[in-house]
């Protein structure tokens, strides 16, 4: 696993340790998959509305940890990943299939972080992938902020969005503090 430490950007301290298991999930199952290695561009703080680029997948948690985890893409890139996760079958509309893929990667990737994340000590439970198919619809994610990481897959970007935080049952902190 990455050196976990902690980011101030203002006046908000971000908890990296919560985050590095999805930079690390993505860097390890994309290429799983098929697709090109990938590279993180940028990691930002975002306010809690984003605009759906495409396509967005939200994969929410439950547990210990709540909130939610957005795959934030172009329909271009959503295509392109789908294509390769098919082994190159041309992917020219977002149907059933190709929606089919992107969702089981989401979910592949929310998978193997929350394990990353147990093995940290947070128990985590997620939902099945949400997907959404509308250029510019706005979407809410987390009550405050999230944390955005920007990752370039073979010329694509993906934009995941990162809200959670423990619940109020368990110990306190979260992503954002």
């Amino acid at each position: 696993m990455s050196e976990y430490r902690n980011f101030t950007e203002g006046e908000i301290n971000v908890n990296v340790k919560l985050a590095n298991p999805f930079i690390e999930s993505f860097m390890k199952v994309v290429p799983a998959v098929g697709c090109p290695t990938p590279k993180r561009t940028k990691v930002y703080l975002h306010d809690k509305e984003v605009a759906n680029e495409g396509v967005a997948v939200r994969v929410n948690f439950k547990k210990e940890l709540i909130g939610s985890v957005v795959y934030n893409m172009k329909e271009d890139t959503a295509k392109f990943i789908a294509s390769t996760m098919m082994m190159g079958m041309p992917v020219t509309a977002l149907d059933e299939l190709a929606s089919s893929a992107i969702k089981e990667l989401s979910n592949m990737l929310t998978a193997n972080a929350t394990t990353n994340l147990t093995q940290l000590g947070y128990l985590a439970d997620i939902s099945t992938p949400d997907m959404s198919i509308a250029e510019g619809e706005i979407m809410t994610v987390g009550t405050s902020q999230c944390l955005g990481v920007e990752m370039d897959v073979g010329g694509h970007s993906v934009n995941i969005l990162i809200a959670i935080k423990r619940s109020k049952t368990a110990k306190a902190g979260g992503i954002i503090d």
